[in-house]
């Protein structure tokens, strides 16, 4: 299965009504802001290199972010800390991303999230991430390169270590909790926690750029050697 595939089919999802609803009168409504700008307002693909080894798994895309851009962690401050760091680790092409048509290349990096949809005050529920686990099992096949999937927070943490027990990974028992910075290896994938990147985390000081910086330089090392 080619990625390509994937990243055609989720912006024709349905599967969760009352989320298209959702994001489509967030796309009418728009922010003050981006009021003469077209909002993408439907499922956001994934994004990335296809033969990445590094593999970020976020939350959602955000209202006025990826919601409007159409692009996972584009167009607002979570993606701005993100894309910042990712190019001083040398894993893409330019620190600012905002929009799709923008020039942004990643490098042996691919990101995508735990649902597809904005959903309200970024709280999806159990019945909405369910239906977008098909997905990640897509990505994850696709993602023959894949080595490390890093997830930002706890909703990622848990939707990746579901998904590695659908495709038959053994997970260590009891399931690990999500934590900064701590790893969990089952099998030939390496897991690995971080803060989220959310506004709420970074402008607290929660998650700092330094930490982010040696999230993504284990990431690099893990990738190159799952014994590190």
């Amino acid at each position: 299965m080619e990625i390509s595939r994937t990243e055609k089919k989720i912006p024709r999802c349905r599967r969760c009504p009352e989320l298209r609803e959702y994001c489509a009168e967030i796309a009418r409504v728009k922010k003050r802001a981006y009021a003469g700008e077209d909002y993408w307002g439907k499922p956001v693909p994934g994004f990335g290199d296809p033969e990445a080894r590094i593999w970020i798994i976020g939350l959602a895309p955000g209202a006025h972010g990826a919601n409007r851009t159409g692009r996972m962690f584009t167009g607002d401050r979570s993606g701005d800390f993100l894309f910042a760091a990712l190019h001083r680790a040398g894993l893409c092409n330019q620190k600012e991303a905002c929009g799709r048509d923008d020039g942004l290349r990643l490098r042996d990096v691919y990101i995508s999230a735990a649902i597809r949809c904005a959903p309200p005050a970024n709280r999806p529920t159990a019945a909405q991430l369910a239906n977008c686990t098909s997905y990640l099992d897509e990505e994850y096949i696709a993602l023959k390169e894949a080595r490390v999937l890093l997830c930002l927070g706890g909703i990622a943490w848990k939707a990746c270590l579901a998904l590695l027990t659908r495709q038959g990974v053994e997970i260590p028992r009891p399931k690990p909790k999500f934590g900064h910075g701590k790893t969990v290896f089952p099998g030939e994938k390496t897991v690995l926690g971080c803060y989220h990147v959310s506004q709420q985390n970074t402008f607290t000081g929660r998650l700092t750029s330094k930490m982010l910086d040696e999230v993504l330089r284990r990431a690099k090392l893990l990738a190159d050697n799952p014994a590190v």
